[in-house]
């Protein structure tokens, strides 16, 4: 992606239960120093717990969680911002599906992102999940 918006998870039915369903992988702007995420939630009926994990890894790499939103059974749209300006500890371990709900973690921007979901219960009517990113240099 050479810069500006993208769709990582186009809307996506929730109906039944699923663990850890994955998203497309989206290349990142190369020089990537900042990324804003919006999380879309449209809920419909039923279901009980909706967890999104933004992801992003150095091409080939392991995946390491950014950004995280949590959704129920209300509609809600959330936005996080992510930067790498802020320094990690060294030799930080990845989390994978496992980032506290609605927090993010600055300092890590890979080559790549994507979008790790899982949800319980199950939802019905028009209930979807859209998560879009948008990079800046």
């Amino acid at each position: 992606m050479a810069g500006g918006g993208v769709v990582v998870l186009a809307a996506t039915t929730i109906g039944a239960a699923v663990t850890e369903k994955v998203s497309q992988v989206v290349p990142l702007y190369s020089r990537a120093s900042y990324f804003l995420v919006e999380a879309a939630f449209a809920y419909g009926a039923g279901g009980t717990t909706v967890k999104a994990w933004v992801q992003t890894r150095v091409t080939g790499g392991t995946w390491r969680d950014v950004a995280s939103f949590a959704f129920a059974t209300t509609a809600s749209t959330k936005w996080s911002a992510v930067h790498r300006e802020t320094a990690l500890a060294a030799a930080q371990v990845a989390s994978d599906a496992a980032l506290a709900d609605d927090t993010i973690l600055n300092g890590f921007l890979g080559d790549e992102v994507r979008v790790k979901y899982t949800t319980t219960g199950t939802y019905t009517g028009a209930t979807t999940l859209t998560v879009r990113v948008s990079v800046k240099a």
